[in-house]
C-alpha cells in the first residue's frame, strides 16, 4: 500500500510541498551598479557647436572664443591642461598677472603645526625650513594627500621662508603632471583679466614647461566647453 492510499485510509490526505521562504533555495544575486551619467545642460551643449572639432586656435582666437562662450556671472577661473610627452615633468613658475586667486601661504612653526594635528587646515601652500621637517614628519598623513607637505623640489622647504612666501604671494606657482598621467592641470587667471594679462600667463607657462615636451593644450573656463590651443 502506498503512503497517499494509508493516508486515504485513515481519512488523511498527503498535502503537495509547496516552497516557503523556509526551504527556497537562496540565491546570491550581485547589487546592479548603476552610475550617474553626467548629463551637459542645454547652454553648455550650445556654447559647445561653437567650437570646431579637431581645430587647433591660436592664441588671440582662442581668447576671443573663451569670451564669446562665457555662461556664469561669477568671475571664472581660466584654466590651461596640457597633455605632456612623458609623466613626472614638474617645476615653478611667476605668472607676470598672477592666478587672480589669493594664496594662503604658511610658514610651519609649532603652532600650525598642532592646527594640523587637530586636522586644521588653514593654508595653500607650507613652507618649513630644514629642521622643522622631523616635526611634520608626526603630520605627513594629513598633509600628505592633501598634495602640502612641504619639498624641496617645489621650493617649499627654504632656509629662508619668509623670501619664499614673497615669491608664492607674489604669483610663482608649481605645476607637475598628475602621478600617472602625463598631464598638467594649471589656473592662469580669471575671466576678469584682460586678453593681454591671459595671453602672458600662457606664453609663460609654454615656455615653463617647454614646448618640445608638450602634446596638446586645451584652454577652458570653469563653466566653458575645452579650446584645442596651438602650442
Amino acid at each position: 500500500m502506498t503512503q497517499k492510499q494509508e493516508l486515504a485510509s485513515q481519512g488523511e490526505t498527503l498535502e503537495p510541498q509547496t516552497e516557503t521562504a523556509e526551504n527556497k533555495p537562496q540565491v546570491k544575486t550581485k547589487k546592479s551598479k548603476f552610475i550617474k551619467k553626467k548629463t551637459r545642460s542645454t547652454i553648455y551643449k550650445t556654447k559647445l557647436m561653437e567650437v570646431e572639432k579637431n581645430k587647433i586656435y591660436s592664441l588671440s582666437d582662442a581668447l576671443e572664443l573663451l569670451r564669446k562662450m562665457k555662461m556664469a556671472k561669477f568671475d571664472e577661473t581660466v584654466e590651461l591642461h596640457i597633455n605632456t610627452t612623458e609623466a613626472g615633468i614638474s617645476g615653478q613658475v611667476k605668472l607676470p598677472h598672477g592666478t587672480g586667486k589669493e594664496i594662503r601661504v604658511a610658514i610651519a612653526d609649532d603652532d600650525v603645526l598642532a592646527e594640523v594635528e587637530k586636522n586644521k587646515i588653514n593654508f595653500d601652500i607650507l613652507i618649513a625650513e630644514p629642521s622643522m621637517m622631523p616635526k611634520l614628519a608626526r603630520v605627513a598623513k594629513v598633509l600628505g594627500p592633501r598634495g602640502l607637505m612641504p619639498n624641496p623640489k617645489n621650493g617649499t622647504i627654504s632656509d629662508n621662508p619668509e623670501e619664499a612666501m614673497k615669491k608664492f604671494q607674489g604669483g610663482q606657482i608649481n605645476f607637475k603632471t598628475e602621478s600617472k598621467i602625463p598631464l598638467i592641470h594649471l589656473s592662469i587667471g580669471k575671466t576678469s583679466f584682460e586678453d593681454k594679462e591671459l595671453a602672458e600667463n600662457i606664453k609663460t607657462i609654454i615656455t615653463a614647461v617647454k614646448r618640445d615636451r608638450i602634446r596638446k593644450i586645451t584652454l577652458k573656463s570653469t563653466m566653458s566647453p575645452g579650446i584645442r590651443l596651438q602650442a
